[in-house]
């Protein structure tokens, strides 16, 4: 059995197309809920964060200097840390501890 390509790439600008389309024309009037606002509003930030954490944890070559960079950022994010300063400190800290475990 054969498969062929353009079935699957129709497919998949259909869907793509679809999910850009659809909440401009489904959607006309201001949202009101909350919930849903709340929920719209961090829908990037944890899409963001789906990508990133495993990213940080396989692009070292230890998993523990991965992790410690990790929670520096998370701790220099938290006191106030632009994301210059934050991933500056955090690729010290993969250096340092690379340079060290391995």
């Amino acid at each position: 059995m054969t498969h062929n390509i353009y079935i699957y790439i129709a497919i998949m600008a259909a869907t793509s197309y679809a999910i850009r389309v659809l909440p401009l024309t489904l959607i006309r009037k201001q949202i009101k809920s909350k919930f849903l606002r709340s929920f719209l509003y961090y829908v990037p930030y944890v899409t963001l964060a789906v990508m990133t954490f495993p990213a940080i944890m396989d692009a070292t070559q230890s998993p523990i200097a991965g992790l410690a960079a990790l929670l520096v950022g998370i701790v220099a994010a938290w006191i106030g840390a632009g994301l210059f300063p934050v991933s500056i400190l955090c690729c010290l800290v993969v250096f340092v501890l690379e340079f060290f475990l391995v």
